[in-house]
């Protein structure tokens, strides 16, 4: 086995220091941080504009350095691919947003295009998502229902129906672009961190399900509205079954038919997609089979089926959207842009590790907030990263954003001339492929048993999630997934375990001795290590805890401040300070303290405050208090509420081993010859 051996002076913080060099202070003062910080940001020139350009404009970046011949064939297949599933994709998603289907082509084109010239994930794919347009659609349904006495045959009026519907989507796009724009002005990228992988897990699977009972009114034919507020889900259910003497039974087929057909396709194509060139695109064939089926039978009259109806060729003429709606969609809005963000750049960081290359989580804001902003003016409902079309992006052989350039042109030739062929396409076939495109959601339960096993506390977040989601309602369910999740940090930050450290014999290496049999205390020395802040919320655990530990009473006198000039000060001491004073008489068998503030990561001024009582209360009961391995952060608050007028200098120290061998070095000197030992 390797040895090692140092030999070294025993270092306090300050003699560290002395040595090796103090941490650079801060501006002093507001106005010198903001000089400081103002005076950098103005600094200009060619090479600082170009790199901000690029930053800003991540396509003048990775363009220049494109390689076509190792990249575009790929880049060709991925994007032709994606594009094609884009098709009956948006369609279908519009059919969730519960706007017509045409607007979901138009939201499978514009964000495309304006992800390629600002995002920074190169295997990520944009457009219509379910978990988004279930969150859209709610809101659509609450502000614009279905009139009660609509036969849904006046064209006039469906066609004011549907221009109100998609007037709210794109108000909440425009709302949801101009949020997304604000938070990456103001460096707010790190929010989604709020949202952990259990959490986003456990939403989409749920919101899933939402999505799925959602549809069944489309696959069974049931002229049903959507049910709003809580419980949604069981509105549904109930509606549905006292409605289901009323089924459709040729959409009931068409349903059936098309779930036989889309099920073993996609376990195909995720099952052998290592040795395919491309998936087989097993939604735009049955769009197309369906759509010549209900054509040349004529199931919309002979039948009643639902059809797509008429779909106009072109784009629509850009226009503002309603902003008389913004302060109605507010509230749903900040929801949305939340989700919409965590899903994108978790897809994104995701794809990035894989292939080894990093992303800008900020300029992802940048890059969604634009897309939405631009692509509301052009009547899309909101849009973010998807998870069907990402996988198949990757799996389909793509390396660059150039993918979504040829994307946007299959959507380009299905909005230009092939859109109003789809007229006679039934709506129970984009419910189906709705249903469907969850697959990989509903998968993600198979990472539960690997979740328990690595960490209960998640495991509860997941299921918390997923029930608040299931039972409550997606937006609310969503919120207590995300403070339940932050409660358990809280909590496991409060009841942070406090531990009694012993050293290995002849190492320099500390370990709790409850752990580790063969690690043993120091004689007269406790050391203790808190591996957590010490701030307003586990103050008084950590003091228990503590006083437990080295024996403090908690029927102690309070000790009161007698300096006035020192601001925050419990108490004050005399100007010297004894590290071992072994009192005649006393009963105290621990003479020394040492906390170990390794794992300490941030003290405020109410954990500060605690700190000086106890080293007063240590003092008074024969005990000195000693401090190892504090990081600047937790030094500069210390001595900002004045513990250095209650622990000297030099009783801070690097290490744990610096303090325990400095401890023993005095424990001997005061048994050879009893004085007190000065620092």
């Amino acid at each position: 086995m390797s040895s090692l051996a140092l030999y070294r002076g025993i270092y306090t913080e300050e003699r560290f220091q002395q040595v090796y060099g103090a941490p650079q202070k801060p501006e002093s003062g507001l106005a010198g941080m903001l000089k400081g910080r103002l005076a950098r940001a103005c600094h200009c020139s060619r090479a600082v504009a170009w790199h901000s350009l690029q930053g800003r404009l991540p396509i003048a970046s990775w363009l220049p350095r494109y390689q076509p011949r190792k990249w575009l064939l790929g880049d060709v297949v991925a994007g032709l691919t994606v594009g094609i599933v884009h098709i009956p994709q948006g369609m279908a998603f519009a059919l969730l947003t519960s706007v017509a289907p045409v607007y979901g082509l138009y939201t499978s084109f514009f964000p495309v295009l304006l992800y390629m010239l600002f995002g920074t994930g190169r295997h990520v794919s944009t457009g219509t998502f379910a978990v988004v347009s279930l969150m859209t659609g709610s809101v659509v349904e609450r502000l614009v229902p279905v009139p009660l006495q609509s036969n849904g045959t006046d064209p006039a009026e469906v066609a004011l129906l549907e221009g109100q519907r998609i007037g709210v989507a794109a108000a909440m796009a425009f709302l949801m672009g101009l949020l997304m724009v604000g938070m990456f002005t103001l460096h707010l990228g790190f929010l989604s961190t709020y949202l952990s992988e259990p959490v986003v897990k456990a939403f989409t699977s749920g919101a899933a399900l939402h999505v799925v009972v959602s549809q069944l009114q489309s696959l069974l034919g049931l002229p049903l509205p959507r049910p709003d507020g809580w419980f949604t889900i069981f509105k549904t259910l109930s509606s549905v079954v006292e409605a289901f003497p009323l089924t459709n039974i040729a959409e009931l087929l068409i349903s059936g038919l098309c779930l036989a057909v889309l099920v073993p396709i996609k376990e195909i194509n995720n099952r052998y997609r290592s040795r395919m060139w491309v998936p087989i695109p097993g939604e735009i064939i049955m769009v197309l089979l369906a759509t010549g089926i209900c054509f040349a039978s004529s199931l919309n009259t002979h039948y009643n089926v639902q059809i797509v109806g008429h779909l106009p060729a072109g784009f629509p003429q850009p226009q503002l959207p309603a902003l008389r709606l913004l302060p109605q969609v507010l509230g749903d809005t900040v929801a949305l842009t939340f989700v919409a963000y965590a899903v994108s750049v978790s897809l994104a960081m995701i794809y990035a590790e894989k292939h080894h290359y990093t992303i800008d989580p900020n300029q992802e804001l940048l890059a969604h907030g634009l897309s939405n902003l631009v692509s509301s003016m052009f009547t899309c409902f909101p849009s973010s990263a998807t998870l069907a079309t990402t996988n198949i992006l990757d799996s389909a052989g793509g390396y660059t954003q150039l993918s979504g350039l040829f994307t946007s042109a299959v959507v380009l030739v299905v909005l230009m001339w092939i859109g109003p062929l789809f007229y006679y396409l039934p709506k129970a076939v984009l419910a189906c492929i709705n249903v469907t495109s969850l697959r990989q959601m509903f998968l993600q339960f198979q990472d539960l048993p690997e979740l328990w096993r690595i960490s209960h506390v998640d495991f509860a977040a997941w299921v918390v999630t997923w029930l608040s989601v299931v039972v409550i309602n997606v937006d609310l369910g969503l919120a207590v997934g995300v403070v339940f999740s932050m409660m358990t940090v809280v909590c496991r930050t409060q009841r942070a375990e406090c531990l009694v450290l012993g050293r290995a014999a002849d190492t320099e290496i500390y370990r709790p001795v409850k752990e580790n049999s063969k690690c043993f205390e120091i004689p007269g020395v406790k050391i203790l290590s808190y591996q957590a802040p010490i701030y307003y919320g586990n103050r008084s655990f950590f003091r228990d805890t503590l006083s437990h530990l080295v024996g403090l009473s908690r029927d102690q006198e309070p000790y009161e401040d007698q300096g006035p000039d020192i601001k925050m000060h419990i108490s004050t001491v005399e100007s010297s300070i004894s590290v071992l004073d072994k009192k005649p008489g006393s009963d105290t068998a621990v003479q020394a303290v040492v906390l170990d503030c390794s794992g300490v990561a941030f003290v405020d001024s109410s954990g500060a405050r605690l700190l000086i009582q106890v080293c007063i209360e240590c003092q008074k009961a024969g005990m000195q208090v000693h401090l190892a391995a504090c990081n600047a952060n937790v030094l500069s608050t210390l001595r900002s509420c004045g513990l250095l007028h209650h622990l000297h200098p030099r009783q801070i120290f690097v290490t744990v081993h610096d303090a325990a061998s400095y401890l023993q070095q005095t424990t001997e000197t005061v048994e050879q010859k009893d004085p007190t030992i000065w620092v």
